[in-house]
C-alpha cells in the first residue's frame, strides 16, 4: 500500500514539474474561431432567401432593451442602405417601427463596440470597408430606440453580455 502510495506521488510530481503543453493560440486561432462563429451564424440567420449568396452580409443583431429575445442572426444585402436595414429588422423581429413620424423616437443601427449610430443614408458596403469603426460579416450590430438629437448608445457593452 505504501509501495502504491509513494509511486502515485512520483508520478503527479513529474507532471506538476513537466513543461505545460504547448497549444496554439493567437491569429490562427482567432481566425478559425471567427470562421466557426460565422459558420453558426448562416445556420440559423432570417432574412430575404432571394437575396444571392455572394450579396449577403450577415450581423448578430442585438435587440432593444425590453424585448423577449436579445438577439437574432440575420442577414441583409451589403448594397442596401443602413435605413433598409433598420426596416428589414424591424419587420423580422417584430419591433415597432415610427421612424417616419417625426416625434418619435427613432429605431437606429449603432456599432456594437462604440455605440455610435449610423447614418441612415450610408451603404452598409462602405461600413463594411472603412477604416475605422468597422462592421464585419460574422460581426455584431445594435438596434435600439433613440431620441432624434441622440447619435450613440451610452453603454453598448451592455447589449454583448
Amino acid at each position: 500500500m505504501f509501495a502504491t502510495q509513494q509511486l502515485v506521488k512520483e508520478i503527479v510530481d513529474s507532471k506538476k514539474s513537466a513543461p505545460p503543453n504547448k497549444v496554439r493560440r493567437g491569429a490562427k486561432n482567432a481566425e478559425t474561431a471567427a470562421k466557426v462563429a460565422l459558420m453558426n451564424l448562416k445556420l440559423h440567420a432570417l432574412g430575404d432567401k432571394s437575396l444571392p449568396q455572394s450579396e449577403r452580409i450577415y450581423f448578430q443583431v442585438y435587440l432593444p432593451k425590453g424585448g423577449k429575445d436579445k438577439s437574432k442572426a440575420m442577414f441583409f444585402c451589403k448594397k442596401w442602405s443602413i435605413g433598409k436595414v433598420v426596416d428589414y429588422a424591424a419587420s423580422m423581429a417584430s419591433l415597432k417601427n415610427d421612424n417616419n413620424k417625426a416625434s418619435a423616437k427613432k429605431l437606429r443601427v449603432c456599432h456594437a463596440e462604440t455605440g455610435a449610430a449610423l447614418p441612415m443614408d450610408s451603404c452598409v458596403e462602405t461600413w463594411l470597408s472603412s477604416a475605422d469603426n468597422t462592421l464585419y460579416n460574422g460581426g455584431n450590430i445594435i438596434i435600439e430606440y433613440l431620441d432624434n438629437e441622440c447619435n450613440d448608445i451610452e453603454d453598448a457593452g451592455q447589449y454583448l453580455l
